[in-house]
């Protein structure tokens, strides 16, 4: 399945991934949310939805739908990798 075809992932979040080496969404389910934002982050800018974005694309369903434990979770990594 391409990227493009998750929810949360329209050309641009594709292209980046691509460019991180994940080309499929078989990719991003064995690599994980973490992993893909701090490859991201490695090559740019990365936000905290990006990372909401990904995990829900993980879980086929729009990020705003994530349960809130999810997002605080998520939340906790992402400010530790900001750090």
């Amino acid at each position: 399945m391409k990227l493009s075809e998750l929810p949360n992932i329209g050309k641009t979040l594709e292209k980046e991934l691509n460019d991180i080496g994940i080309q499929t969404a078989e990719d991003l389910k064995e690599t994980g949310s973490i992993e893909a934002i701090i490859r991201l982050n490695v090559h740019g800018d990365t936000c905290c939805n990006k990372l909401y974005a990904l995990e829900g694309a993980i879980r086929e369903v729009r990020w705003h739908h994530l349960p809130k434990d999810v997002r605080l979770q998520l939340k906790s990594e992402y400010d530790k990798l900001k750090k």
